[in-house]
This record gives structure tokens, C-alpha cells and sequence, in this order.
């Protein structure tokens, strides 16, 4: 099987490969295409992956390309992991709306539609290439913000495009452990959009497991949602969010805590990854090693923010998840009929009551050789739908300001968002976008 991966010069993408290298099914990839537009990245990852896979038995071949359509052409499965404007449009994207006194980050309030803007218009060129050299293929997106980006390529590939993210499955198994329960056969209630949803309940012979949790700080303490959002607002929640929904629950602080600090996180790791690739440039022979410091550091440094100033990430937090994980589940599922239970990206189709059946959403699904199945789950409680329902209303305005051009829909998406304060906000986030990303600029120019 072919699998190319789109964004293949980006830093994540040797866990990808090394998910690959530890598939010991008989349907697994033989062939990996990296794709990126930037040679020095791309040479540095394939340095990488193949020190990776020096030793190892019936690793796949790698090659790498500067070319969309060789990457494309015959693939099987196709990840896309790219980012448009690279880590400078991500420090735009946060620091426009954080000199606006309003939430600077990546994927969640208007950086998030930001970043959405500067995408989608490639994502979809994208979808149109793939619908024309692999047209069988299967396109797992792992692009932020992945439920914007999925609803969009979905418009052009239908129900072959589908949507992963390591928070969901992250948090519940850390749930589960904390609990003591069986990860295999403990079954997830979970509903939300991407980078907003709840954990409900936990499914255990017979029995919902997750008020022993929430009625428990000894044991909540013991996970990183604990931590992050106290359990005195999660008893009152009855339910377990999304590390995202920090965001809203805690704008104050969030936006706070990163005004304050020395930088950004685009900034930290545009610093960070540009000496990773230097060293790595000067030295192919130390790449792995170099990766692997880096790597470290980074997930170390994930969401300070929301953390105190002497808190540190633990093991058990940062290995509870891995979109590796996720999107290799994803392929041995439809490649050779291993049926697997996972949180994704995927249309709604009526699953979620409330919700448009065209929306993409994010819930548990049974994955087959058919692809996956979403499962319908109960209806969200008012608090939550009417998040989800505003917040989807927001990431359908900004696929249609990008497919038609509408600096109308653009405004209306930036000024409906519920992290933003005023329409004279969102008018001052757009036009300090369109200055300063080109690639926004260039979207609504006549």
C-alpha cells in the first residue's frame, strides 16, 4: 500500500513512521511519499525516518517529492498534515488577536479561524487533485483546525475524507486508568466538535463508571483534566471536557497567562524547530537524536498556560494519546478488516441531535473495511449543544468566506465567535489579519 503524507517535512511526522514500522499486520504500507514544499524540512524528516528504520524488517521505502500530484497519484491513503503560512502565520494568528486583548491561540477563537482562512483554499485544491489521481484513496486529515478543514475537503471527497486528533481517545483512556478499568472493554460516551467536546460517561459491565470518578478529587488529581480544571467545576459540569475547553471556561486566565509570557507558543517552537532543522542540516548523522531531544521538550511545554508556573507534564499524560495511533487504527481497519473503536472527525449524518447532518462532529465510531461509522449518541445537555451549535455555525462561515470570497462571512464568522467580545473586535481582527497573512490578504482582494 502507498501512503503519502502530505506535510511531510513537518516535525510530527517521524511518530507517523514510527507507528508504521511497529504495524506487524500482512495489509500494512510498503511505500511512504513525504510531501513538502520546503526541501530543507523535507530532507531533514527523511534523514530521520530512515535512521528510524535502519534494522528493521520490511520497513517501507521512503522517497520525498516537492510535486502534490507524484505524492498523490495511486496513493491508498493520504495524511495531511500541513500548515499553510508556516509557524510565522502562527504567530500572526496569536499575536493580532492578543494585541486585541482577546484568546491567541492555534486552533481555538479567531487564530483558529485565522489559521482556517490561510487552509481551506489549499486543502481544497488539494481534495480536487486527490479526487483525480487517487480516487479510491482514503484522506485522514490531521490539518488544523481539522474540523474545519475536514468539513471543507469533505464538500469535494465526501465520506472519504475523515478527521483524527489524539485529545479525545487521550482523555478518556487516562479516565479509564485513573479509574482502574479495562481500556479494551470499557466503552466512551463522548460528544463534541473538534477541540470542544465532553467525556460523559465510561461503560463498564453494566455500569457508568465516571461519577466514581468525579466524585472523587483524590482520583481526579491523578489525570491532567483534573488538574487543569478542578474538581469542584468538574462535578458541576458532570462530565469530563476537552483540555481545549480551557479556553472557554478559563478565557480570563488563558489570555492572561499568555500575554504574559515571554512568548507565544508559535513563537517558542518557530525558535525551537528553526535550530532543530539548522542542527539537523549540519549534521544528517544525529538527526534521530536531535528529533528526539527536541520532541521532549516540546511536549513538555505543551499548554503551559493552563498549567502553574512549577507544574510539569508527566509521563502518563503525554503518552495517553497519539494521533499515530489513531490514524494507523484507522488504516488496518479498512485495509484489512480489523474493526476499531475510535473518536473522530466525521459527518454527522443525524448521530449528534441539534447539529446540521452535513456537519462535521466529533464521536466515537466503529471503523471497518467500509470506513467509519458514526455511532448516534444521547442528546448533548443545552450548555453543550449551544456551544457546539455556535461554534459550528462559526467554522461553516468561514468555509463559505473562503468558497466565495465573502469578507461579509468572514466578519460575521470573527464576530459570532463566542471567545470574541464585539463586532468592532472582529472587524479589528480581520482587517489586522488581511494585513499581516498575506495569504488572507490575498483571499479577499478583488
Amino acid at each position: 500500500m502507498k501512503l503519502a503524507i502530505l506535510g511531510g517535512g513537518g516535525f510530527r511526522v517521524p511518530l507517523v513512521f514510527g507507528a508504521l514500522l511497529r504495524d506487524a499486520s500482512l495489509h500494512r504500507v510498503d511505500q511512504v511519499v513525504l510531501f513538502d514544499l520546503d526541501v530543507t524540512r523535507l530532507a531533514a524528516i527523511g534523514q530521520i525516518v530512515r535512521q528510524m528504520a535502519q534494522g528493521v524488517d520490511g520497513s517501507p521505502s521512503v522517497a520525498e517529492t516537492t510535486d502534490l500530484d507524484e505524492a498523490l497519484r495511486g496513493a491508498d491513503f493520504v495524511f495531511s498534515a500541513i500548515r499553510v503560512g508556516g509557524l510565522q502565520g502562527r504567530i500572526v494568528d496569536e499575536r493580532v488577536a492578543l494585541d486585541l486583548g482577546v484568546l491567541g491561540q492555534e486552533t481555538t477563537g479567531p487564530g483558529g479561524l485565522a489559521y482556517a482562512l490561510r487552509t481551506v483554499p489549499v486543502a481544497l485544491h488539494i481534495a480536487q487533485r486527490a479526487s483525480e489521481l487517487a480516487p479510491d484513496a482514503w484522506f485522514i486529515n490531521f490539518t488544523n483546525p481539522a474540523g474545519i478543514v475536514t468539513e471543507a475537503m469533505q464538500g469535494v471527497l465526501g465520506d472519504h475524507v475523515l478527521g483524527i486528533c489524539d485529545s479525545p481517545i487521550a482523555l478518556a483512556r487516562r479516565a479509564i486508568d485513573a479509574l482502574g478499568l479495562p481500556q479494551e472493554s470499557t466503552t466512551i460516551d463522548y460528544v463534541g466538535l473538534n477541540h470542544l467536546g465532553w467525556l460523559r460517561a465510561l461503560h463498564h459491565d453494566g455500569t457508568d463508571h465516571l461519577p466514581r470518578l468525579l466524585s472523587s478529587p483524590d482520583l481526579l488529581a491523578n489525570t491532567e483534566e483534573g488538574r487543569l480544571f478542578g474538581a469542584q467545576w468538574l462535578r458541576a459540569l458532570g462530565a469530563v471536557p476537552n483540555e481545549y475547553l480551557y479556553y472557554y471556561y478559563f478565557t480570563r486566565e488563558a489570555v492572561a497567562a499568555i500575554k504574559t509570557a515571554d512568548q507565544t507558543r508559535g513563537e517558542f517552537l518557530h525558535d525551537q524547530q528553526g535550530g532543530f532543522y539548522a542542527a539537523v542540516t549540519a549534521n544528517p548523522g544525529t538527526a534521530l537524536q536531535v528529533w528526539q531531544r527536541v520532541r521532549a521538550e516540546r511536549d513538555l511545554t505543551y499548554m503551559k498556560e493552563a498549567r502553574a508556573e512549577d507544574e510539569s507534564r508527566d509521563d502518563a499524560d503525554m503518552a495517553g494519546g497519539g494521533y499515530e495511533g489513531v490514524a494507523l487504527a484507522v488504516m488496518a481497519a479498512i485495509a484489512s478488516g480489523e474493526v476499531a473503536d475510535l473518536i473522530l472527525n466525521v459527518r454527522n449524518a443525524g448521530a449528534v441531535p441539534g447539529l446540521p447532518e452535513d456537519a462535521v462532529v466529533e464521536i466515537p465510531c466503529t471503523v471497518d473495511r467500509a470506513g467509519p461509522h458514526a455511532r448516534h449518541v444521547p442528546a448533548a445537555e443545552e450548555h453543550m449543544l449551544g456551544l457546539m451549535q455556535q461554534v459550528k455555525a462559526v467554522e461553516r462561515l468561514v468555509i463559505e468566506a473562503v468558497t466565495t470570497r465573502s469578507e461579509s462571512a468572514a466578519l460575521k464568522a470573527f464576530a459570532l465567535h463566542p471567545l470574541v467580545d464585539s463586532v468592532s473586535t472582529a472587524r479589528a481582527l480581520l482587517d489586522g489579519y488581511r494585513r499581516r497573512s498575506p495569504e488572507i490578504g490575498a483571499l479577499f482582494d478583488d
